[in-house]
């Protein structure tokens, strides 16, 4: 029962921005850190952003300064605000829940659909 659904990606131009959206139902939202990762073809899983139930956040070096991750507590929902966008971003994000923020091994075995974010001129 719990759901993970990512929205927000799309084509844009390399400088450009996107922000995504997961919505999370199905378990105690606020106890949990929430984290984005993001895959390529060929590649393996890459976590992009954390931020824990009080807003302790966490990026990866390749996004730091570009990249901002948020929540809404009374929404269940997680953002990933993306500044300046590098063909290197190019990937699917997805979000999920870790017990602690810095954790990247997910909590729950379901994933969403992810979205496709793919920077490109």
């Amino acid at each position: 029962q719990v759901q993970l659904v990512e929205s927000g990606g799309g084509l844009v131009q390399p400088g450009g921005t996107l922000t995504l959206s997961c919505a999370a139902s199905g378990f105690p939202f606020s106890g949990y850190a929430m984290n984005w990762y993001r895959q390529a073809p060929g590649r393996e899983r890459e976590l992009v952003a954390g931020i824990s139930g009080t807003g302790i956040t966490h990026y990866a070096d390749s996004v730091k300064g570009r990249f901002t991750v948020s929540r809404d507590n009374a929404k269940n929902t997680v953002s990933l605000q993306m500044n300046s966008l590098k063909p290197e971003d190019t990937a699917v994000y997805y979000c999920n829940a870790v017990r602690f923020v810095g954790d990247s091994v997910p909590v729950f075995g379901s994933w969403g659909q992810g979205t496709q974010v793919t920077v490109s001129s």
